[in-house]
């Protein structure tokens, strides 16, 4: 029983000394696995906080493979599916907003 009560006693401690393993999101997650030199931590991270401001978690998934596959991108802004043409509008609106924001990171 001592070992145990020891045990939880030293688990109720150690955790809030753990690190904190923050999860990244879509954006963020896509943006680092680009190989260029301005994709650095600092930036991908600002981008993908920009992302969850503006940008539903599906919204941010779908965006998230344009850094993939480009040609996606092109894809949705000539899309004359309604959807597709709501999305761009809110994906530019994004785009504009980390511009600004993350300039310089």
């Amino acid at each position: 029983m001592k070992k145990f009560l020891l045990a939880a006693a030293l688990g109720v401690v150690a955790v809030p000394l753990m690190p904190v393993m923050a999860s990244a999101g879509p954006i963020e997650s896509a943006c680092l696995r680009l190989d260029r030199a301005q994709a650095t931590r600092a930036m991908c991270r600002c981008v993908d906080s920009v992302a969850q401001r503006t940008l539903t978690r599906s919204e941010q998934r779908r965006a998230a493979t344009f850094f993939r596959d480009p040609q996606l991108a092109q894809d949705v802004r000539m899309s004359r599916n309604a959807r597709d043409t709501e999305f761009w509008a809110r994906y530019r609106a994004f785009g504009d907003a980390a511009e600004q924001v993350c300039a310089g990171r």
